[in-house]
């Protein structure tokens, strides 16, 4: 158990955000450390990358780029840094993140509170030439005028570091912003970014990052778009303005994206109608509850090739990342199957179930 892992009963005393601060801070004056090499059967290609494991850090927690390689020293197999906006930004009013402890759930509305590309791209600069796959996920200024053009600005910006980029069109906290996932706006948005990424970043893998809360017709124009324009992958889901009845924290009637073990059931069902929408297209990224192994291979079963956590992390600690992969790599060798035989055996059963209510 990491000291990180010791220290979350006390975390959890102080404001969400504040204890975010202080667990990054900690993270950064720490050396990175080496993992233990992966069970052999974890490792999976995709995108044209080689990832040692599966299981990968998603977005959010690492907003300014600060900890990749702490990250990556805990076990992740691939770590997402951002949202990251072209100007630096405040986000939204504090408080801004909420955590639902009955539920082990998380609402937050921090609206991309970004210190702007350049402190980002210095901190990646500085890491060039280590190993470990770090993505970059990257959005629109609230004000831009042409928020197309700050996701344009994203890919230069970060071309000669990111692993792969993500474009973040689902965010629920930037007003307007999931009118990029409307099928002509969502057209334009990935034919403008991957114009600038063959330009200025050849080869470097282009995903889109979409909402939980799409209904299904609109998911068939998200996929048809995605499919069209030959984007390298698709991460499913984001965070959901929806709210279980189940929900029992007093936190849960705020407002902003609700994630978090909630989260898992919508999220696994949109992943399952993406994965048989997308007929193997390109791989999908499973994201939204993954708190155990169980969850983790629920999501893989339901069409993910790779998987990202985060919120979990809040109740669960550092220690989870290890246990997910223990979990997933003994349940390989109990059926004697492959990673990439699990991949979706269980889609078409989901999306026949009733849909999360």
């Amino acid at each position: 158990m990491s000291a990180l892992d010791l220290a979350l009963p006390l975390a959890r005393l102080l404001d969400p955000e504040t204890a975010h601060g202080l667990a990054i801070r900690a993270l950064a004056s720490l050396p990175a450390g080496t993992p233990a090499p992966d069970d052999p059967s974890l490792a999976m290609r995709a995108f044209g990358l080689d990832f040692p494991n599966p299981v990968g850090l998603a977005a959010g927690f690492d907003k300014e780029a600060e900890v990749p390689d702490a990250m990556l020293g805990v076990g992740f197999g691939f770590v997402e840094v951002g949202t990251i906006t072209p100007r630096p930004q405040p986000g939204n009013p504090r408080p801004r993140n909420f955590r639902l402890a009955e539920d082990r759930g998380v609402i937050n509305r921090y609206g991309f509170n970004s210190g702007g590309q350049m402190p980002a791209r210095e901190r990646l600069r500085l890491r060039r030439g280590r190993d470990g796959i770090v993505g970059v996920n990257v959005g629109a200024n609230k004000e831009a005028l042409d928020r197309v053009g700050d996701y344009v600005s994203g890919v230069e910006a970060f071309a000669e570091y990111a692993s792969y980029f993500t474009a973040n069109v689902s965010s629920p906290n930037t007003p307007g912003l999931r009118d990029l996932q409307e099928e002509r706006a969502l057209d334009e948005l990935l034919a403008r970014m991957l114009e600038a990424r063959d330009r200025w970043a050849p080869g470097v893998p282009l995903l889109l990052k979409i909402a939980p809360d799409l209904a299904l017709a609109h998911l068939d124009a998200v996929v048809q778009v995605a499919r069209r324009r030959k984007v390298d992958g698709l991460i499913v889901s984001n965070t959901t303005i929806s709210r279980p009845a189940s929900l029992r924290a007093p936190q849960r009637k705020e407002t902003g994206g609700l994630s978090g073990r909630p989260l898992f059931p919508l999220a696994t069902r949109m992943l399952a109608e993406s994965y048989v929408r997308v007929e193997g297209a390109f791989p999908l990224i499973g994201a939204g509850g993954i708190d155990s192994p169980e969850a983790a291979i629920a999501k893989i079963e339901a069409g993910a090739t790779l998987i990202q956590l985060y919120s979990a992390l809040v109740y669960e600690g550092l220690g989870l990342v290890g246990r997910i992969k223990q979990g997933l790599a003994a349940y390989l060798a109990a059926e004697d199957r492959s990673l990439s035989e699990l991949v979706g055996t269980r889609a078409r059963a989901r999306v026949a179930e009733p849909f999360p209510g």
